[in-house]
């Protein structure tokens, strides 16, 4: 927090003993049905999530203990402790704090961010205009589209955030959603109501309560990675070396043999499943299979690489199964294969070098990036008239034609827009695509903001 910012006089007033009770009791507001539930400590949550994120959580406890009046002396800290130590702090820490001291936690969209410099912040839930922010940190990190609770205080002529913000998933976003609705709506209300500011102020801790439980849901009970049979996702890459004498001609002529295999080009073979299996074994996990245009699953690749041919697989169980296909068709056409088993945190971690490496390639970057954005517009053109979940299971052009369903619309592109600016890499050529034309061909623009 930049000094200005400094909050260090404040926090030592909060030892004080009637300061330190009142603070307990906004604490137990915010945390204790999460460490009930948890039959946990705060310290648990540090250990869970991380130090960086505890301190987050105990700077949004903190904020809102700071706007709140107590039946002790002086009734909020801020007011007293201006009055008492105020002579300390320079005018611009002195209008951070009274601004602060009737602020609110809010839920804001993201959009036109400058990394470093600002960001436009709309409130989605008391609605207006959106608020131009100067904000140096955050920026560097959020995208368009990203949704946070935070804290916008005017400071000096300019907004600001507040030091608790916390970045919402969409599931976040529900559980918060539906808290409010239970709170402030009518029985069974689909739609968020309209809440006054004093209401949401005394609602903090639905913001902070909504946050914990789905990040500490998704973190201690994050399933595994897993294929369509339910396999655990571990990379397999087996390498047979050629026998002296056999050539790549000779490879090729008994690949080709092999059930399921469905050769690319000269070099390059999809291993696909015999006929798409009615009932697939049952999947605890996230499911990540590649399927080609006939429905056929991908259950592995096959590639010549100079005087090796390799299999790649995605589990231990298809791995093995590739290589005794190879093994029997191949014969002493190859001689004993060497394995490299990675898990998927293992590829994560390679990624930065995998990038380098893309990033050297003979393609050109512009070229690269044409064809990348040309898949994609025939893949979202084919979208506009399939089913999708965000919209009810209705294809967005049905749902384009009613007032509601163009609000869902406008979340679905928003989120499409905010996973593809999320890749490592700006210059990534999914992270450089435009969604323009979309909002154009729903006829939505008008709700992109």
């Amino acid at each position: 927090m930049p000094t200005s910012h400094d909050l260090k006089g404040l926090m030592k007033f909060l030892a004080r003993d009637e300061w330190r009770e009142c603070f307990e009791e906004v604490f137990e507001d915010h945390f204790g049905p999460v460490l009930d539930a948890g039959d946990m400590e705060f310290e648990d949550i540090a250990e869970i999530l991380g130090d960086n994120w505890a301190m987050t959580l105990w700077g949004c406890v903190f904020e809102d203990f700071l706007t709140q009046d107590f039946e002790v002396e002086g009734g909020n800290i801020i007011d007293e402790y201006l009055k008492r130590r105020g002579w300390k702090e320079n005018a611009q820490a002195k209008a951070y704090m009274k601004a602060l001291r009737t602020s609110i936690m809010s839920l804001y969209e993201v959009s036109e961010v400058v990394p470093g410099k600002s960001l436009m912040a709309r409130d989605v839930i008391r609605g207006g205009e959106p608020l131009a922010v100067s904000e140096g940190t955050a920026t560097k990190t959020l995208k368009q589209w990203d949704r946070i609770a935070a804290r916008i205080v005017p400071v000096m002529g300019r907004n600001v955030f507040a030091g608790g913000l916390l970045p919402f998933t969409p599931q976040a976003t529900d559980a918060l959603f539906d808290g409010l609705r239970q709170m402030f709506g009518k029985k069974n209300a689909k739609k968020l109501p309209v809440i006054r500011d004093e209401d949401l102020r005394a609602a903090t801790s639905m913001f902070t309560l909504s946050w914990l439980f789905v990040t500490l849901e998704q973190t201690m009970d994050m399933p595994p990675l897993q294929n369509a049979d339910g396999d655990d996702l571990v990379f397999h890459d087996i390498r047979f070396p050629l026998a002296s004498g056999t050539t790549q001609k000779d490879i090729t002529a008994r690949v080709n043999t092999i059930p399921g295999m469905s050769q690319e080009n000269a070099k390059f073979w999809n291993w696909l499943e015999g006929k798409p299996k009615s009932k697939a074994k049952k999947n605890t996990g996230v499911s990540l299979d590649t399927t080609m245009e006939n429905g056929l699953r991908v259950l592995g690749n096959v590639e010549l690489k100079g005087r090796f041919l390799h299999l790649a697989a995605n589990s231990a169980a298809r791995a093995d199964k590739g290589m005794v296909l190879i093994q029997q068709t191949l014969g002493d056409l190859v001689r004993p294969p060497l394995t490299e088993i990675r898990t998927v945190e293992q590829m994560m971690a390679e990624r930065p070098a995998q990038d380098q490496k893309e990033a050297a390639s003979d393609i050109p970057p512009e070229i690269a990036e044409q064809i990348v954005h040309q898949f994609m517009d025939r893949q979202y053109r084919e979208t506009l008239d399939q089913p999708v979940g965000m919209l009810g299971n209705k294809t967005p052009r049905q749902a384009a034609k009613s007032a509601a369903g163009r609000q869902k619309v406008a979340e679905w592109l928003k989120y499409l827009e905010n996973q593809s600016a999320k890749q490592p890499n700006a210059a990534d050529p999914m992270a450089t695509y435009s969604f323009e034309w979309m909002w154009h061909e729903l006829d939505v623009s008008d709700l992109r903001q």
